[in-house]
């Protein structure tokens, strides 16, 4: 959950998310070097004379061709490397079905015979003490922790995207359509997001929360729920 006037990313829930921070902190560092060269060079000119050596000099081109080159190479193989990490998930340990519509969530697990949900927001006349406005929900997604966990993702009406930041997922529902993605919990807690596309008037007004909890209380809730 975000704090009030937090600059920063949320704190990472996932591995995912860890990875994404740190390629942020990379790529703010590529960038504040370049623009410290480019500031001192443009204040180099206007303080120091031009000269035929400065003006002509084919070691100097030759740098500033290889040096862009090179600082896209150090961008590139990280993102690369994450974005591969993002699609890979070979065996997960639960499979569920987010269904977008106008304006909430229905899930399904697909691996329960009959467990099935939908998801309103919560109206400000039913908000418990602690609970965010806008952000809580009447029925929570529940996953066991430390477990890969899938998410097929479509929706019924328009687009929408199931946005959780502090997992770094962010997925378009598009009708008929079944995209996928993927997550690990590294820890329990509640986790908040919205809905990241523009789907009409109440756009705002269906959150997604994801309840992180340990495999034994999982299993409970979910024979409770099927029983």
């Amino acid at each position: 959950m975000a704090n009030p006037s937090q600059l920063g990313f949320q704190d990472a829930s996932s591995p995912i998310m860890e990875e994404l921070i740190e390629f942020h902190d990379h790529a703010l560092m590529v960038a504040l070097m370049i623009c410290s060269l480019v500031l001192y060079l443009l204040a180099l000119m206007l303080v120091e004379k031009l000269s035929s050596n400065t003006v002509d000099a084919q070691e100097v081109e030759l740098i500033w061709t290889i040096l862009p080159a090179i600082v896209l190479i150090l961008l590139a193989l990280p993102s690369l490397q994450i974005l591969y990490m993002m699609d890979e998930l070979d065996e997960p340990d639960l499979t569920l079905k987010a269904i977008g519509h106008q304006w909430y969530w229905s899930y399904e697990y697909t691996d329960f015979k009959d467990l099935s949900f939908d998801s309103y927001m919560t109206p400000m006349a039913d908000l418990l003490p602690g609970h965010f406005r806008l952000l809580e929900v009447d029925h929570r997604l529940i996953v066991p922790m430390e477990s890969p966990i899938r998410v097929i993702i479509t929706a019924d009406d328009v687009l929408h995207s199931w946005t959780v930041p502090t997992l770094g997922v962010k997925t378009d529902a598009v009708p008929g359509r079944l995209n996928q993605t993927s997550f690990i919990t590294t820890r329990p807690g509640i986790f908040y997001g919205q809905c990241s596309e523009i789907c009409g008037a109440n756009h705002s007004f269906m959150p997604i929360v994801v309840e992180s909890a340990p495999l034994t209380y999982f299993e409970a809730w979910s024979s409770l729920l099927t029983s």
